[in-house]
């Protein structure tokens, strides 16, 4: 038997489990928080010291949590930019992934290009604030002193990896985490040096982009260090999804995305085509509105949580006695209706009760996120098994009506670290690789997640009929919304 570990590193926490290789059961367990200043506002903070991430890590390392682990796996947020002078430091705070500042940046670069379709057939993905190539021309407009030292670039997991090596010349990255940053193509395998010269006014140094089981170096003490990747591509990987499967997950916004065998283009931008940590692809499909309408629900309805507002929608029927809600409370990005506002229909004096609206909210939330599903489904992505990730997903509401709306099996799993136990199975992969004990094409298998499985049985007609109402009114309200 073997002991691994796998580190990941969010925006506001590091969790670190530690697991046998032969299982992926976890024998123990830390976590810190960040070491970080709240907003006036009480968000998060935009810039960030990754030497933050550092000292949070080896809190939750401590007590002799890491004691007898002979490789480590990383993962981390997505999309933090960490710009790095020819020494190697950083010229300014990192610009963290949920940082919305590039908002116009992101305009600007998709205009430059000659429209989103030339970005989607280039990079697998158009342009949006969160991204690194998005970042780099905001920096470049707005701090062009920082701009002009920029000499490496490096994300969250990358930098972690290249300080836990002891900052070697060599930099690296996985597949997945390149596959986001607006500058590689999943479908080539190949940075586009001249998209990042486009955003940031000059060429800087880009970590080698490694193989799913590689290593990315071994520590001063001799701990193996794989490549690390993305929290959405840990996640995956420790959930052990699989072709036929997608994951939805119910966040403010929410995502689909899904295992692929070939990275998807798609010249309306609804897909971003991103890599797995397994050699596979990750297509991935975002909503704008997904548990942000039924906390808005909630609050007109004068419900504490969402909790109560579950409750209440359980004491309607499918279909909500005909009231129909489209969830476009931010505007929309599937479909791309970014100015437009939601809608809510069918108001009879019948239908006009809190649990019918109640009921209608998770409807239309669902309805929201199958459109997304449809998307990849259109693209011929198999779906056959869908998780369902997120706090909401516990909710006997989203229970009862998800596997009718969805039309397939829903998973639900326990919760649990997934991104950390996925980049603790990566490291057991690269370390039975090293000792020629693993295929590098088969990662090890792992005991599934404990999860609850819903079946859409003799539900699946009435959900299906739920579903075409809301697409009628879609149509109706927004024609022809999804042509493309």
């Amino acid at each position: 038997m073997g002991i691994v570990a796998g580190l990941d590193s969010s925006p506001d926490f590091t969790r670190i489990v530690v697991c046998d290789t032969d299982t992926g059961a976890v024998l123990r367990q830390g976590y810190a928080p960040h070491p970080l200043e709240k907003t006036e506002s009480g968000g998060r903070p935009s810039d960030v010291d990754p030497q933050a991430w550092l000292l949070s890590l080896g809190e939750a390392a401590g007590g002799g949590l890491l004691e007898g682990v002979q490789a480590i796996g990383v993962s981390a947020q997505q999309n933090a930019l960490i710009a790095l002078d020819t020494q190697g430091n950083t010229v300014r705070p990192a610009v963290v992934g949920g940082d919305k500042r590039a908002q116009v940046a992101a305009a600007d670069l998709i205009d430059a290009l000659g429209g989103r379709q030339a970005w989607a057939e280039a990079v697998g993905c158009v342009p949006q604030a969160a991204q690194p190539v998005t970042k780099l021309r905001w920096l470049a407009r707005t701090d062009p002193d920082a701009a002009m030292r920029t000499a490496v670039l490096m994300q969250a997991h990358d930098w972690l990896v290249w300080q836990l090596l002891g900052r070697p010349v060599r930099r690296t990255t996985d597949r997945g985490g390149a596959s986001g940053t607006g500058y590689w193509s999943a479908a080539t395998g190949s940075y586009r040096t001249d998209f990042v010269e486009l955003a940031l006014g000059h060429q800087a140094m880009l970590p080698e982009v490694l193989g799913p089981s590689d290593a990315a170096g071994t520590t001063p003490e001799g701990l193996l260090i794989s490549a690390g990747t993305g929290e959405t591509m840990a996640a995956a990987f420790g959930l052990g999804i699989g072709l036929g499967d997608a994951v939805v997950s119910l966040g403010a916004s929410g995502s689909v995305m899904a295992v692929h065998p070939e990275a998807l283009v798609d010249s309306s931008g609804m897909i971003t085509s991103l890599a797995d940590a397994t050699g596979m692809h990750l297509p991935v499909v975002t909503t704008l509105n997904a548990v942000r309408t039924l906390r808005g629900t909630a609050e007109m309805l004068g419900v504490p949580d969402l909790e109560g507002l579950s409750d209440l929608a359980m004491k309607s029927t499918p279909g909500s006695h005909g009231l129909v809600m489209l969830p476009y409370l931010e505007g929309e990005r599937t479909p791309n209706l970014p100015h437009t506002a939601g809608t809510l229909t069918g108001l009879r004096r019948e239908a006009m009760k809190p649990e019918h609206l109640a009921r209608a909210a998770f409807e239309g939330m669902l309805c929201g996120l199958a459109d997304a599903l449809d998307v990849l489904r259109g693209r011929g992505v198999d779906v056959r098994r869908i998780f369902l990730l997120g706090a909401a997903a516990e909710l006997p509401a989203v229970q009862s009506a998800a596997p009718a709306l969805f039309g397939v099996q829903v998973v639900v799993p326990q919760p649990g670290d997934y991104a950390a136990i996925g980049a603790a199975r990566q490291a057991a992969w690269t370390l039975g690789v090293s000792q020629g004990t693993l295929d590098p094409r088969n990662p090890p298998s792992w005991q599934g997640a404990p999860a609850q499985y819903l079946d859409p049985g003799e539900e699946l007609a009435v959900g299906q009929a739920v579903r075409q109402q809301y697409v009628s009114v879609r149509e109706q309200t927004h024609p022809g919304a999804f042509r493309v």
